[in-house]
């Protein structure tokens, strides 16, 4: 454990934030929040969507808009015994990127998409070191290979959008440590990444603050990811602190129901409850039944294996391959080949998941058999009829049966459509009512079935938050009831508790329509939970296939072992705090 200094390398002290709105009172962001953080020492700020964390970050950066932002007169961060609160825009700016770095959470936003990765770390070591073009270029190849990109020389000439999500989050490590920071502030630096890069990004984050002595400030949702890398752990939820410690208590002896509910909301490995808690059930309950409905909820019994010889297969994929190609001057043309030969079989009313790293295939082979992809060879047969062979009108009626859930809801929702707009379409185009009362009707049906009220029709996508966009995206795939479902890492990016409750209201539609998933993800925790069969994919080839519970108790595969590996235990430490 970190000893503490003898006074706090940075200190927030009554942090109170409100955001102007017009013709509404003002919103509070952040209330009274204070904390300290030592020298060399890692803080993890972790809680759900809107609780404050990414707000109180950029406070300490400095990076709140001005025009609509109000701070309580007795707020203070220090750095140093500086409040820079009180401080110039230009001594501000000094302190951002040489004293005090930032990792955003999303890359490829966060990464001017027109400029080489070279030039924009560049540009930090000329404005804050004021290093030659030579010199900076040197010192940016040092700095990609110590955030562990490979190539750091030819990375330098690549654009975001040429590396992959890993690769992106490297460059801006690289980018952040250009300076040597005394802090770096992680906001959700692993949101929707595979698990093994992942553990590659935390791995890389241990090493690189023993190397430099520095403090990281890590925003999470997921504490069982914080616990691999936090010394001290603090907790907020609608802007302000539940609960703060030292991270073996924070899991040991959690004092807070909010603490206690992050902690319960995450499938595990180890167990396959009939039903996700999430945070409303614990929030609900009185004081003294928490241990007591912690305990029902997790871990219980499996559930009992379904009949197979009873379920007729609805999907079959016989060497399924697709490759793209690629022009190299004006005459040479090269495959890429995606997916090699891919072979399963999914059966009505079941969910198949498939697993592996990002860039192995999965999406691709889901987009290929909705025909989104036009397939290389191979057959698809859907209900017996090869979809490969017929033509755009005899395929159809098959694009009712056939619906796809993608991993972005804020991109996957028209924003000049209102919600209704959305749901009428395919209800229409289908004609899976008679008339437009009816089809709003319907509209209004699935709405209420996915956990949403009729004022949600009116309303358009910006006014919804990520897990209720997704509920939307799924009622707009399953109004057309249709008998196969693609998942495309529909979870991926919510928080915890939303997570849970987007896995229950798929457990329950299942049920309910018997309708069968193809589940596609790279967290194995949330698969085990949802899916009855797995599929493990690496370079566009099929390495594993099993019953879930068989494949994760016994894996054949040395890369399904990696996998496995790689999920976040919670309460397990790491050695960050041994330095």
């Amino acid at each position: 454990m970190t000893a503490p200094a003898s006074s706090p390398l940075f200190s927030v002290e009554h942090l109170s934030v409100a955001f102007r709105r017009r013709r509404q009172p003002s919103f509070a962001a952040v209330r009274d929040v204070s904390f300290t953080i030592d020298e060399n020492e890692t803080v993890a700020l972790v809680g759900e969507s809107g609780s404050g964390k990414s707000v109180t970050a950029l406070a300490m950066m400095g990076l709140l808009p001005k025009y609509n932002v109000e701070m309580a007169s007795v707020s203070r961060i220090v750095y140093r015994e500086r409040d820079l609160l009180r401080c110039s825009d230009d001594e501000r700016r000094r302190l951002r990127g040489a004293d005090m770095a930032m990792i955003f959470q999303e890359p490829m936003t966060s990464l001017n998409p027109v400029f080489t990765i070279g030039y924009q770390i560049a540009e930090v070591l000329r404005l804050h070191k004021g290093m030659s073009a030579a010199a900076a270029q040197a010192r940016c190849i040092e700095l990609l290979d110590e955030a562990g990109l490979p190539e750091p020389r030819r990375a330098l000439a690549r654009y975001p959008s040429q590396l992959s999500g890993g690769q992106q989050q490297r460059a801006m490590i690289a980018m952040a440590l250009a300076c040597t920071p005394r802090l770096l502030i992680a906001d959700e630096p692993t949101t929707a990444l595979d698990v093994t890069v992942q553990k590659q990004i935390v791995e890389l984050l241990k090493t690189l603050k023993a190397r430099h002595r520095m403090s990281i400030l890590f925003i999470s949702h997921d504490l069982a990811l914080v616990g691999e890398l936090a010394d001290r752990i603090i907790v907020m939820r609608h802007g302000e602190i539940r609960e703060a410690g030292d991270t073996q208590q924070i899991f040991s002896a959690p004092r807070d129901r909010y603490t206690q509910a992050l902690l319960q909301c995450r499938p595990r490995l180890d167990e396959t409850p009939s039903r996700l808690p999430t945070i409303d059930d614990f929030m609900a309950a009185s004081q003294e039944s928490v241990e007591k409905k912690a305990r029902a909820l997790s871990p219980l019994t499996p559930l009992p294996p379904r009949e197979r010889g009873t379920l007729s297969p609805l999907l079959e994929v016989d060497h399924l391959k697709k490759s793209f190609f690629k022009r190299e001057g004006l005459w040479r043309r090269y495959e890429i080949p995606a997916v090699k030969g891919v072979s399963f079989t999914l059966r009505r009313g079941e969910t198949l998941g498939v697993v592996g790293e990002s860039g192995c295939g999965k999406t691709t082979l889901g987009l290929t058999l909705l025909r989104l992809h036009h397939a290389t060879s191979g057959a698809v047969r859907f209900d017996g009829q090869d979809v490969l062979t017929l033509s755009e009108k005899a395929f159809m009626p098959y694009r009712r049966r056939m619906q796809i859930v993608f991993q972005n809801p804020y991109a996957s929702l028209n924003p000049r459509f209102t919600v209704g707009q959305s749901l009428l379409e395919p209800i229409l185009l289908h004609r899976m009512a008679s008339g437009r009362q009816a089809a709003t009707a319907l509209a209004f049906d699935w709405l209420y079935r996915v956990g949403l009220d009729r004022e949600a029709f009116d309303k358009y996508p910006h006014e919804f938050s990520g897990g209720q966009r997704q509920r939307i995206a799924l009622a707009r795939a399953l109004t057309v009831e249709p008998e196969l479902l693609i998942c495309d890492e529909p979870v991926s990016a919510l928080d915890v508790s939303v997570q849970a409750q987007i896995l229950n209201l798929l457990k329950d539609l299942q049920e309910q329509l018997g309708v069968s998933y193809l589940f596609i993800s790279h967290d194995l925790a949330v698969v085990r939970y949802l899916c009855d069969t797995v599929m493990v994919m690496r370079d566009g080839e099929v390495i594993e296939t099993g019953d879930v519970e068989s494949l994760y108790r016994n894996p054949q595969d040395a890369y399904t072992r990696q996998l496995l590996a790689a999920v976040p235990h919670s309460g397990i430490r790491g050695q960050a705090s041994e330095a």
